[in-house]
């Protein structure tokens, strides 16, 4: 990427040149210890997100039969937490700059597990939505302060180790929890899923209270109102890397939240695959982005530049998605093709999402990070929200639609990456040194 521009964020009170060289590791306290406690800790906030997600997807046919509602209407459920999730970064990112990041996460969880009860009684499915909006929302406390936590604590090669590690236990939530979610519908009901996401909810508000000290010291706070924070939130868009990162990272996520979205009710509606198919299916195509986030940051991330993993991963999701045009609208070839073009497409997005936004993060001061980090959250569920019931327009769901969902999404990320970044006048050191934090965004 090119080196850092004009004005992108506070400094002091309005304004901050978006330079992370500024940032001092030894500045700031830490969690309790630095060892694996630290690391699960916030990886079960990173991967809380995904786990509110993927939970509970085996049962969207079960949650349409049970709440006499149609697929497209259940999936609501989906695109109300995505609404939910973006409100909830833009309200918690720029509160834990301001008051640091112990008091607003602790209220989110808190919140998020009285949520999470409201879903297991609701009676209805307007209900059900309505707390799945107030999940997503107070869920996002852990999402978008996790990561503002990793870069109070790290830089440089530091943050991309530890941010690997955070990576590997948030990776494994979408592989797991579908799976998971399949085998708790053998014993419970989609309402047990729900259950088991309060007492999640539960788990980190006693590990919060027991692990967490502040990262974020008082001298370093970002002080001013809601004036000063959309002051911030301008200057962050104006600045064009940034907003190439962050359009980039969001058309990417809409590629990815398709087929998150869609994979259930293509696959068990379309092609009549059961529960706990789908959740196999679904956890080797996640072990993809897995994989692939991995290898980015600890191999690729040392012997490439940025931009040229930017237009691999990117060129990746539009071959997967052109595919999956090809497989569903002129060959119909069944889940045969269906499979290996979604595969590809989570591997390719295992070096998009994580590069995207750990070098936009790279671009700020740790002072406006929680900002930073909401516009980029906010960017994805937004993205997310929208994209989610549009495999089942018309009341059907469609692996047409669905394709042509991934397909676009992934034209829109590289043209907003090769307009607004500009990848050809990015420097090797430049773009090795951005790379350093690949992975601070894999639990989105």
């Amino acid at each position: 990427m090119p080196g850092p521009g004009p004005t992108a964020g506070p400094s002091d009170d309005t304004s901050a040149t978006p330079d992370a060289s500024d940032a001092s590791d030894a500045s700031v306290t830490g969690w309790a210890g630095s060892g694996r406690g630290t690391v699960a800790v916030l990886g079960g906030l990173v991967a809380l997100g995904p786990l509110t997600t993927d939970l509970y997807l085996p049962g969207l046919p079960a949650i349409a039969d049970d709440l006499v509602a149609e697929p497209a209407a259940v999936q609501l459920t989906l695109t109300f937490s995505m609404f939910g999730v973006a409100a909830g970064q833009l309200l918690f990112g720029p509160l834990s700059d301001r008051f640091g990041r112990r008091p607003p996460l602790l209220v989110g969880l808190v919140v998020y597990t009285l949520a999470s009860v409201v879903c297991v009684i609701a009676p209805t499915l307007p209900v059900l939505i309505a707390a799945r909006f107030v999940q997503g929302a107070a869920g996002a406390a852990g999402l978008v302060i996790g990561r503002a936590v990793a870069r109070d604590r790290f830089q440089g090669v530091a943050m991309l180790r530890f941010l690997a590690s955070i990576t590997l236990i948030s990776g494994l939530a979408p592989i797991l929890a579908p799976i998971v979610g399949a085998q708790l519908l053998q014993v419970t009901s989609w309402r047990g899923t729900f259950g088991a996401l309060t007492a999640l909810g539960l788990l980190l508000v006693l590990a919060a209270l027991g692990a967490l000290r502040e990262t974020l010291p008082a001298e370093a706070r970002h002080g001013g109102g809601l004036g000063a924070t959309l002051r911030t939130m301008g200057g962050l868009l104006r600045h064009l890397p940034f907003l190439g990162l962050m359009l980039t990272s969001t058309f990417g996520f809409g590629a990815l939240f398709g087929y998150i979205s869609g994979s259930s009710t293509v696959l068990q509606h379309v092609y009549h695959v059961s529960p706990q198919t789908y959740s196999l299916l679904f956890g080797v195509n996640s072990l993809a982005i897995v994989a692939m986030s991995q290898l980015n940051g600890r191999v690729l991330a040392r012997r490439f530049t940025s931009g040229a993993l930017m237009l691999g991963g990117l060129g990746g999701a539009v071959a997967a998605g052109v595919a999956l045009v090809l497989v569903t609208a002129v060959w119909d070839l069944g889940l045969a093709g269906v499979c290996p073009a979604l595969f590809v497409l989570m591997g390719s997005m295992g070096v998009v999402l994580p590069n995207s936004a750990a070098q936009a993060l790279s671009l700020v001061e740790p002072r406006v990070a929680g900002t930073a980090s909401a516009l980029l959250g906010t960017g994805n569920f937004l993205c997310g929200a929208v994209v989610a019931p549009l495999s089942s327009l018309g009341g059907q769901p469609s692996a047409v639609l669905l394709a042509v969902v991934v397909l676009t999404s992934g034209v829109l990320a590289g043209v907003a990456y090769l307009v607004l970044c500009r990848p050809w006048r990015e420097r090797a050191a430049d773009g090795v040194e951005a790379a350093q934090g690949v992975e601070a965004a894999a639990g989105s």
